[in-house]
């Protein structure tokens, strides 16, 4: 199987070509685990790889995640019946008071294409919202975003919302936002701060493999 081509497919954005190539391989034998770390995880790591150098910007960005997405929709009904494991959940969303939705949204996209399961909660999100939603879903990090600086101290709340809930031990609280720094995340208790997308996923992949 011609990966490489599958990976460049998906960082160009063509995401016709890519389902195509996609539906081909299964077609021909291909297991869709290889598929998904082959060709989709390594497009994407390769794209936040980029965006980090400043040789891509976000609407290439966005480009790119279509296309892993196309791919993604074929892959998870297979996936699903599969033995494949995700390499970990990531419940995430943007404080209560904020609906500012772009850069979560991206980092969601990237943490999916980076193989992790993501429940994504949107906006404006309660801190009592998050700590019941880690009880639900029992994620491996809890991604919170924030945009505006009067919505920053939210995430301190929500921290100490999941050790109201007994979940704080449970999960690792990675933070971003446009107004926060790795002081600020230091400083409310968050176990880790990406400044952008790529970042995310590379931190949230830090932190799982920590545990």
């Amino acid at each position: 199987m011609d990966f490489p081509e599958l990976v460049r497919l998906v960082t160009e954005g063509d995401a016709g070509e890519a389902e195509a190539w996609t539906r081909r391989a299964l077609q021909d034998g291909a297991e869709p685990g290889e598929i998904l770390e082959r060709g989709l995880i390594a497009a994407m790591d390769g794209v936040g790889r980029l965006y980090s150098a400043g040789e891509i910007y976000v609407p290439e960005m966005l480009v790119a995640a279509r296309a892993m997405k196309t791919c993604l929709a074929v892959l998870q009904p297979l996936l699903a019946q599969g033995d494949h494991s995700s390499r970990g959940k990531v419940v995430i969303g943007t404080v209560k008071g904020d609906i500012h939705d772009i850069g979560k949204n991206i980092v969601g996209i990237m943490l999916e294409g980076s193989g992790f399961e993501v429940v994504d909660l949107g906006v404006d999100v309660s801190p009592q919202a998050f700590a019941e939603a880690v009880v639900e879903h029992r994620p491996d990090i809890v991604g919170l975003s924030a945009l505006l600086t009067t919505t920053m101290p939210v995430m301190r709340t929500v921290i100490s919302a999941l050790e109201e809930f007994g979940v704080r031990e449970t999960v690792k609280v990675m933070v971003g936002g446009a107004p926060l720094t790795d002081e600020y995340a230091r400083e409310i208790g968050a176990d880790a701060y990406a400044s952008d997308a790529a970042l995310a996923s590379e931190r949230a992949r830090e932190l799982v493999s920590a545990v």
